[in-house]
């Protein structure tokens, strides 16, 4: 008997199917020697049941059959040497397989039959794990410190807003020097303190004190009225008395050629048209001859070895007025600030530029213009508000005294329309509270 190829895989033969068509359009029935389908498939082993679908995940050809999925491939976790520790001193324990669910593509039908649940406490209890991996630990401290930076720049940013470059209009002035302004001053900022009496000179003085040189001082700045100087010329005239008395002793008759001297030299510097040695002797009342004045002039050029180009409060009064951007009002009280801490012995102990910065920040305050030290003036004065507290409350209190003190002459001089009636503006004396 010959067998059937029906069974024989790889050989395809023409079958009729029961109720086609036949060549000539008859209806073709099927042959004694033929079998059913189901018979047929369950002669072939491990075959899948019809229909199949081939399902493919990351390249992995999963066949299921009637909804029989085959199990699927376990992706180990890799071995670290925490974990092959624990799995040595655990060899009781059953191991735990971790699968990782592969990316699909595309959303399947039966996704949720793919998983694999495991016991997360059992997965902590057998492997290093950690709640926050290290590289999320990593990017949060690094995004912690990127968003700090930016916080500093951002306020860094805010506080260059604040600040107005003064120079800038003055760029194409050759006599502003504004290529250069900036290390001038920074050159007479650290040389103040060496071309600066020492603060306790007088100890050093026998016939002098502190009352003789204030009735001195007061003296020279009238007589600074009546010449119609310079502002620059008093502020050098006071800086030369200062310095030479701190070095040389006078005797208390000599102390007002001391101080024409002074004014000479300081005119001879500053001024175009020079008074004439005639004048000073007749404002002095002829206490002294030509001579006299000629010889104390040598003297004292010598002793302050011809140094007479220093930083007084003046210089740094400028550049510190331009930086607050302030008007005629608030620098007419600024210099009046100015000219009664010249008369007071113990002001000698601040430096010029301080004496400038805190005559302006009170003056600011007494006119209400500002009560706060701007950050374009901190940064022009290299001084605080706070730094300059201390030296703003006594040129207060000094204004207050002003127009009941014997030595008047600086709110005099303050007190007419030529300077503002400036003198006459009440003072800041909520700058004395301990609150400010």
């Amino acid at each position: 008997m010959v067998g059937s190829n029906e069974n024989c895989q790889g050989v395809i033969m023409a079958s009729n199917v029961q109720g086609g068509l036949g060549a000539g359009g008859g209806k073709v029935t099927m042959g004694p020697n033929r079998r059913a389908l189901s018979t047929i498939n369950g002669n072939i082993v491990e075959a899948p049941a019809y229909p199949c679908k081939v399902h493919k995940r990351n390249g992995i050809t999963d066949k299921s059959a009637n909804g029989v999925k085959n199990p699927p491939i376990p992706i180990h976790r890799p071995i670290t040497r925490k974990f092959a520790a624990q799995m040595a001193t655990k060899q009781q324990q059953p191991t735990v397989e971790v699968t990782k669910q592969p990316v699909q593509t595309a959303p399947a039908k039966n996704e949720s039959e793919d998983c694999i649940i495991i016991d997360a406490e059992d997965y902590k209890a057998t492997s290093d794990y950690d709640p926050v991996p290290m590289f999320v630990q990593h990017t949060e401290a690094m995004m912690e410190e990127i968003d700090r930076m930016d916080a500093e720049m951002e306020m860094e940013d805010v506080e260059e807003t604040l600040i107005v470059d003064i120079d800038s209009a003055d760029k194409k002035n050759p006599l502003a020097v504004a290529e250069y302004i900036d290390d001038m001053h920074a050159y007479y900022k650290k040389t103040e303190s060496s071309s600066c009496a020492p603060p306790n000179y007088m100890e050093q003085q026998f016939d002098i004190n502190e009352r003789m040189r204030a009735i001195l001082i007061d003296w020279l700045i009238e007589v600074h009225y009546k010449f119609d100087l310079m502002e620059e010329t008093l502020y050098l005239t006071v800086n030369l008395i200062d310095r030479f008395l701190a070095v040389q002793q006078v005797i208390r008759k000599k102390l007002q050629l001391v101080g024409v001297t002074a004014m000479l030299l300081a005119c001879k510097y500053e001024e175009v048209s020079v008074p004439v040695v005639e004048d000073l002797i007749l404002i002095s009342d002829k206490a002294y001859t030509r001579k006299e004045v000629l010889e104390m002039e040598k003297l004292m050029i010598n002793t302050l070895q011809f140094n007479l180009s220093v930083p007084t409060a003046y210089v740094f009064m400028m550049r510190f007025l331009k930086a607050a951007q302030s008007d005629k009002k608030v620098e007419l009280l600024s210099f009046f600030m100015t000219e009664l801490c010249l008369v007071e012995y113990e002001m000698l102990r601040f430096p010029p530029s301080m004496l400038a910065a805190a005559a302006i920040f009170t003056a600011q305050c007494t006119l209400g213009v500002l009560n706060e030290w701007s950050k374009t003036c901190e940064k022009y004065s290299h001084y605080t508000r706070d730094q300059l507290l201390e030296c703003s409350r006594l040129m207060v209190s000094f204004h207050q005294n002003a127009a009941t003190g014997k030595l008047a002459g600086v709110h005099r001089k303050y007190s007419i329309s030529k300077y503002g009636f400036v003198a006459k503006c009440p003072p800041a004396s909520f700058l004395l509270e301990a609150s400010f």
